[in-house]
């Protein structure tokens, strides 16, 4: 029998956890990274009108390979297809519907989120840092609900989930709920709550690599 540790959800299956939480109808922005894997998992019977930032609302799956058309790539200049009534537009027209509050929800990635909501996720702040601001300032102010997937931890094992940011704000008080690979946590006015913990995962294995308390949530009991 192997003794092989479970290290909790892979990048496939946080995109496919986040996904579910996206409710039929929805228009949905989604950030460089683990984001964009979530438009790959729009579950059976669900509409959901994916937009990116640089002109398209309707972006639909990957291409198959082979298939992917040069002109048709989404803010991370990745191939993407569209999907029947797709739409494309002037980038300032895009912001607009970000800025006008058109869009129902965002998925970005984070390098800190705090416990009130706090998101950091375009520089570390150090000197030699490469800023990467893109259009995360704007989606933070302007989409109703923010959504985070990340990693639990840094590469060298430090916590993302903290009580406060090191690192400069992207926005103060914005992110909702948080999809790592060990848990899905919600932001609440008490702090960080645990709804779910990934297979295989404990409540305090998870504590253990968060930079502040967490809460257990009532479905980690049921």
């Amino acid at each position: 029998m192997s003794t092989e540790s479970v290290t909790g959800w892979n990048r496939e299956a946080m995109a496919k956890r986040a996904a579910l939480d996206i409710p039929n109808g929805a228009y949905v922005n989604l950030g460089i990274g683990i984001p964009e894997k979530v438009a790959q998992y729009v579950p059976e019977g669900r509409e959901v009108i994916y937009h990116t930032e640089n002109g398209l609302l309707g972006m639909g799956v990957a291409p198959e390979p082979g298939q992917e058309d040069p002109e048709l790539i989404n803010a991370g200049k990745k191939p993407v297809t569209t999907i029947p009534g797709a739409a494309f537009f002037h980038h300032a027209d895009s912001f607009a519907m970000i800025r006008g509050q058109h869009i129902d929800i965002c998925v970005l990635g984070a390098m800190q989120v705090a416990e009130n909501g706090d998101l950091a996720n375009w520089s570390t702040g150090a000197p030699d840092a490469i800023p990467a601001v893109g259009g995360a300032m704007d989606l933070v102010a302007g989409v109703k609900t923010i959504y985070v997937i990340t990693q639990h931890c840094t590469k060298d094992g430090e916590p993302k989930l903290v009580s406060q940011c090191s690192y400069p704000l992207t926005g103060q008080g914005v992110v909702s709920r948080i999809y790592t690979d060990l848990a899905v946590i919600d932001v609440t006015a008490a702090g960080f709550e645990v709804i779910e913990l990934a297979p295989g995962i404990s409540f305090d294995y998870v504590q253990a690599r968060t930079g502040t308390r967490l809460i257990a949530g009532k479905q980690l009991a049921a």
